[in-house]
């Protein structure tokens, strides 16, 4: 028979909360007297300096802060107690199950020098590799944080964060990725300025916390006008829409029309400074010389926070079929005099929105500088003229006059007129480079030198170039912008991460996916997957793994992408029953690509309607980079010290890592698309 459950692990990346000291699995008998001075004999599970966890059965009612006594009956012949000495806790958590409750309990009435807690200390030291540290708070630390390298750098959406001074609301930081850069770029001018000022305004931000209240996103819709060589950006949101449906109709026909036509969804989140740093999960116990690893934020980086008032998470959510649909939104003629309404004036002074890199290594291994010298650019005997950037040793970005027809990977021959003047021992024609990225308007392009079976001359003379020159060289403003900050809103953005990431891994000669990277796991979605697992707390996922893992669509996906490649996108129609009996009978999956009309699409969807559930998911699929281990190593190697059996099986997994696939749901701008 098919399988039909698929258990998925849900790991948040907002949960890494570091214990002040470290905790020994220890059991030893002890008499608690609650409140009402009834004494109960139970056995410890853990202990701390200043803290212990007990096991209790069902029927005592406890709550949380309530103080109770301890007496450890179990150290009398460790510790010389007074006479019937007993500490006071208090109660800080409980986990019930079937018939039993985990107490967990902290000491409050401790003087600084305490005889008891000093005993504890060396007893826990002197015994735990003996009774083996509770490592679960690191262990799962880790594995988020793994989840975390890999998942971050290959999120498609855009996460703009914004700041407010003299009243005036502007953005001010973006995190990019390779995937996420084609948006990023879409809302950039002709001479490249960002306009992310059209995307979210003052008028569209109350818009936008409306929805957020309903726990709902905002879509905009856009397209860009070039006319005498400038662009000019029209958006409208749903809201606007629904004020004028006819106008509305004509301009999302007109609009889709255009190639610039795109569908962005808006997700308001709000900055809170404490979600800036995740400390390692070691208990007090980093090596003074390792402590220079994920340092806490520094002023500067908190004070620059400080200042931004909120965050919007773009995505492109844009695919051919809504495109078709909104084309066939009206016959009439658009009314000219009511679309300028939504076209936006260009500013005389252009913002600077700073881009920050999402990335765990410095792939950047050698400094840029800053350097405008004439290029010209030749590929298929095809000619560009152009300026350099910046250069560095082995590579160098480029903006030419006109756009070019070039991709990422094909090679091309570059010369350098004007350097060449001033020196004759190096040959700076035709050298060459590799397209390594390109911006979307096809004029701004980064090189790295192609070097085939020998030496490239292109590297000898920028050598020579900045070994003579560092004085008069600029550095790249990148490595200029305050130290720390793109790190503090990466880990932000983790901690308030909603789009959810499939993690794919390699197992043996097939791939797996058993693991959830999300902090929301309330969505109306996961109930449903709840609902269709044979187990109390655990997720089925059959509505998506069984669409992945069928016609080994993962493993051909796989090897189409090459790690830089932009992501293979598709879309999933769900439909889930009210009432389950049969999961395979009662779930019913389609890709878009299989329902080819408009007719067969609305039947799918109004069935699903009205036999229970209809959802629409974007697919996004990633080959992963390698994580940076440097940083990993310090909580893998505190759990090898005490359990070198799981360090090496979570080590395994680190490196089973080879793709993500994150899904985003657009069920309510299918529905739209589709008139429902």
């Amino acid at each position: 028979t098919d399988k039909i459950q698929y258990p998925i692990t849900i790991f948040p990346l907002n949960q890494y909360h570091d214990r002040i000291e470290e905790r020994m699995n220890y059991v030893i008998s002890l008499e608690v007297v609650l409140e009402n001075a009834q004494k109960k004999s139970v056995s410890s599970i853990d202990v701390s300096t200043k803290g212990v966890k007990f096991r209790l059965n069902n029927k005592e009612p406890l709550y949380i802060d309530q103080k109770i006594t301890i007496v450890f009956k179990g150290l009398d012949n460790e510790f010389q107690f007074g006479k019937g000495e007993a500490l006071v806790y208090q109660v800080k958590n409980i986990h019930s199950d079937a018939n039993t409750q985990l107490i967990g309990c902290q000491r409050i009435d401790a003087l600084d020098d305490d005889a008891f807690e000093k005993f504890l200390q060396g007893y826990i030291h002197g015994n735990k590799r003996r009774y083996k540290i509770n490592l679960e708070n690191t262990i799962s630390a880790l594995q988020s944080r793994t989840f975390e390298q890999y998942v971050l750098p290959k999120i498609n959406e855009l996460p703009i964060f914004f700041e407010r001074l003299d009243n005036q609301l502007s953005p001010r930081y973006v995190l990019t990725t390779n995937n996420n850069q084609p948006t990023f770029q879409y809302w950039q001018d002709e001479e490249n300025n960002s306009n992310l000022h059209f995307l979210v305004n003052e008028e569209r931000l109350a818009r936008l916390l409306k929805s957020h209240k309903q726990g709902k996103s905002l879509l905009v819709y856009s397209f860009i006008h070039h006319n005498q060589g400038k662009d000019f950006f029209y958006t409208i949101d749903e809201e606007q829409l629904s004020k004028d449906t006819d106008f509305s109709f004509t301009f999302l026909t007109f609009a889709s029309k255009k190639s610039s036509f795109a569908v962005t969804k808006l997700t308001y989140f709000s900055i809170d400074k404490y979600r800036t740093y995740s400390p390692f999960t070691l208990s007090n116990t980093q090596e003074l010389d390792k402590q220079y690893i994920n340092l806490p934020p520094s002023e500067e980086v908190v004070s620059c926070i400080g200042s931004l008032d909120f965050s919007v998470v773009a995505s492109d959510i844009t695919h051919k079929t809504s495109v078709e649909q909104y084309q066939k939104f009206s016959t009439n003629e658009l009314d000219v005099s009511k679309l300028k309404k939504f076209g936006h004036e260009r500013l005389k002074d252009k913002l600077v929105v700073e881009e920050l890199g999402v990335t765990y290594k410095n792939q950047r291994q050698e400094p840029r500088f800053m350097y405008n010298t004439s290029i010209i650019l030749e590929c298929k005997k095809m000619q560009w003229a152009g300026d350099s950037v910046d250069f560095s040793i082995s590579g160098l970005k480029v903006e030419l006059g006109e756009s070019s027809e070039l991709s990422v990977g094909e090679v091309v021959y570059i010369s350098f007129p004007n350097l060449q003047k001033i020196t004759s021992s190096h040959d700076l024609k035709k050298l060459p480079y590799e397209v390594v990225k390109i911006n979307k308007k096809q004029t701004v392009i980064n090189f790295r030198v192609h070097i085939k079976d020998h030496q490239h001359v292109g590297r000898s003379f920028f050598k020579l170039l900045i070994d003579k020159n560092k004085d008069k060289l600029t550095a790249d403003e990148y490595s200029l912008l305050v130290p720390g900050l793109a790190e503090a809103l990466r880990t932000h953005y983790a901690q308030s991460l909603h789009i959810p990431t499939l993690i794919v891994q390699k197992s043996g000669s097939r791939y797996k996916i058993e693991a959830l990277v999300t902090n929301d796991n309330g969505n109306e979605f996961l109930q449903q997957l709840n609902n269709l697992s044979d187990r109390k707390s655990y997720y089925n996922f059959y509505p998506l793994l069984t669409k992945l893992y069928k016609d080994n669509y993962i493993e051909s996906c796989l090897k189409k992408l090459i790690i830089s490649d932009e992501p293979i996108a598709e879309v999933l129609y769900i439909s889930i029953a009210k009432n389950i009996e049969q999961v395979d009978k009662d779930v019913n999956l389609k890709f878009e690509g299989e329902l080819e009309t408009t007719d067969l699409r609305k039947d799918f969807i109004n069935q699903a309607l009205s036999n229970g559930y209809f959802f629409s998911f974007q697919l996004k699929i990633s080959r992963t980079n390698e994580p940076d281990l440097e940083y990993l190593n310090t909580e893998l190697s505190y759990i090898s010290a005490y359990a070198i059996h799981r360090s090496k099986q979570i080590e395994q997994d680190i490196w089973s890592v080879v793709a993500s696939i994150q899904y985003i749901d657009i069920t309510h701008e299918v529905l739209f698309s589709h008139g429902l």
